[in-house]
């Protein structure tokens, strides 16, 4: 053979190599973006009624909306718990209160809270096994610094925000924590407000998505909006000024040793503040959709929004005001349907129908099987949820839970069930365990305004054998 025939034969060789590595290359690429991004965002103390797309009057959320547009709305979702660090415990593990360790908020000085057991298996766990990279932005809450509950040591690569739901209270906070490291806030120090600490969590947000945009991530966003303390930056105070008039005052604490360490600062325009609060978390949802988009993500991410429990009544905020419970009874504390109803949306363009409702029953809780299911990984075997991917993407047969449970180990002890139509409270079983039982119909009653218990014992024995069964007992959160 000439040697130019050689060369020419050794180069067509190469090139078909060449391309058969490519052809491999591209093939894993292919393969990896098929596990999509999930990205959830979870609002604090945001009601039922104070979205636009479910029924707030007095302003709008229209990035939000655009994405209930996009996808799909819940009307019967169920947060963990009527408060913040068991409800971030049911979602993280999957379990409700019943059974996930953390019931209920117990502080841990001088920061931190009582923190999840080494052993628990997270939504941060599940996803790394499969191969994603997690990250979290705001607020924490289920295990101080270092901790075996701090986020570092339960699956998430990177944290970002406040370990301590106490100083989560502070919008000008001192300090933020940057995984082990603590991120102290210079133009915040003494009684100045230089940095608002949500618009920094923000930017670290959207940059988590840039660095992460070639390999599938799991993005959990857990906003501190719209907790008390009710402030907000002045140029969004300023569209809301003089709106909502007669303004609610609020005196709080502005200065001395309890000065942001877990009292609320004074606002004197709680009303504008409240809809300044949830116009910028909208503000930022949308500039999530449009960092999303702009990198070409869109079909491949899943975009959650939800809440973690009822309205607030802290820090001079008024939801009967905003109607920030909608049609439900009760607030955050309370285990009646204002307290644990929280809206939820889910967008997924193409696999997601578009401009759809759902009344599908479900809850924190069945997070972790949807999302195992979506991605082919295993959970923990010890979990209460259910999948709801059938009903997410319209594939499938949807199961239906036999019935949803709630305890509450304050304020005398609160216990709650839902099952089908039917809804169960108990109060008082801290001090007499055998306490009435409430029953309600909220086909017919979903404002709970009529007690219906003594109509149906057969309903109220079947509720008494599920509170017998469905719970362990806890030795850290007791009735």
């Amino acid at each position: 053979m000439k040697l130019h025939q050689y060369l020419k034969t050794v180069l067509a060789a190469l090139a078909f190599s060449t391309m058969l590595t490519s052809c491999g290359q591209k093939s894993a690429k292919q393969q990896q973006q098929q596990q999509p991004n999930i990205i959830y965002i979870l609002a604090d103390d945001l009601g039922y009624g104070d979205l636009s797309c479910y029924g707030q009057k007095k302003f709008s959320t229209p990035n939000i909306d655009k994405l209930a547009e996009r996808g799909m709305r819940f009307t019967q979702h169920y947060s963990g718990s009527t408060v913040c660090a068991p409800s971030r415990s049911a979602l993280m593990t999957g379990q409700h209160t019943g059974h996930t360790y953390i019931r209920g908020n117990k502080e841990r000085r001088p920061e931190g809270q009582h923190p999840l057991k080494a052993e628990a298996f997270t939504l941060a766990e599940l996803f790394k096994q499969a191969g994603y990279t997690t990250g979290a932005f705001g607020k924490w809450g289920l295990g101080y610094p270092g901790s075996e509950g701090d986020a570092n040591n339960q699956g998430f690569d990177t944290f970002f925000g406040y370990n301590c739901q106490m100083l989560g209270h502070h919008y000008y906070p001192y300090f933020l924590r940057s995984n082990q490291d603590s991120l102290v806030l210079e133009a915040n120090a003494g009684q100045q407000a230089g940095i608002y600490a949500p618009n920094l969590i923000h930017d670290k947000t959207l940059q988590f998505i840039d660095d992460n945009k070639d390999k599938p991530f799991f993005l959990y966003v857990p906003s501190i909006i719209p907790h008390a303390e009710l402030f907000a930056p002045e140029e969004y105070m300023e569209r809301f000024r003089g709106k909502f008039d007669p303004e609610h005052a609020y005196k709080g604490v502005d200065q001395g040793p309890g000065f942001r360490k877990g009292g609320y600062g004074s606002q004197p325009e709680s009303h504008a503040a409240f809809a300044a609060m949830v116009t910028l978390l909208d503000d930022q949802v949308g500039e999530i959709i449009d960092k999303v988009e702009e990198l070409g993500l869109s079909d491949n991410t899943i975009i959650i929004f939800t809440s973690d429990n009822g309205p607030h009544l802290e820090g001079g905020a008024q939801p009967d005001y905003f109607d920030s419970n909608g049609p439900f009874k009760g607030y955050k504390r309370d285990l009646y349907e204002g307290g644990i109803r929280v809206p939820f949306i889910a967008s997924w363009p193409g696999n997601i129908p578009e401009g759809t409702t759902s009344n599908h029953i479900s809850a924190f809780w069945d997070m972790m099987p949807t999302f195992a299911e979506l991605i082919n990984t295993d959970t923990s075997q010890n979990i209460d949820g259910i999948s709801m991917l059938p009903t997410l993407t319209g594939n499938g047969t949807q199961k239906e839970h036999d019935f949803l449970y709630w305890e509450f180990h304050v304020l005398g002890g609160r216990k709650a069930i839902r099952m089908g139509k039917w809804k169960a409270v108990q109060y008082g079983v801290s001090k007499d365990p055998n306490a009435p039982i409430e029953l309600y119909d909220l086909s017919a009653d979903p404002g709970e305004t009529n007690n219906i218990a003594d109509q149906h014992p057969e309903i109220i024995n079947q509720v008494k054998s599920i509170f017998k069964t469905c719970r362990v007992e806890s030795n850290i959160f007791k009735f």
